[in-house]
């Protein structure tokens, strides 16, 4: 079961979350989401246990419990769907406009 935490500290890392949930079972793997940019914690991430009841077990009890001092919220992790949930940008040239406003001057 992938399970999905936020509300992380930023000074949680991938063994961290490891130790946190190895009490419920055997973990395939643990991984806090960081920033490409900063090298930063973005405060959540992903937990994949081997077993779906040891799973739904970490949920229950870990949702909405103090971790590093602050309260984590534990939920299954949801399908990332085709694209994601933002919808694509369009850069079609047939749209009209185009031309910045400029206008050519005739003499």
């Amino acid at each position: 079961m992938n399970i999905f935490i936020a509300g992380l500290s930023y000074s949680i890392n991938d063994n961290d979350l490891k130790d946190l949930f190895s009490e419920y079972g055997e973990i395939s793997s643990a991984k806090v989401i960081m920033d490409r940019a900063t090298g930063r914690s973005k405060g959540y991430g992903f937990v994949e246990l081997a077993d779906d009841a040891a799973g739904q077990k970490a949920i229950e009890e870990l949702n909405g419990a103090e971790y590093d001092g602050r309260t984590i919220s534990v939920s299954e992790a949801r399908p990332r769907t085709e694209g994601g949930d933002r919808p694509r940008r369009s850069y079609d040239n047939n749209r009209g406009g185009g031309n910045g406003g400029f206008r050519k001057r005739e003499y």
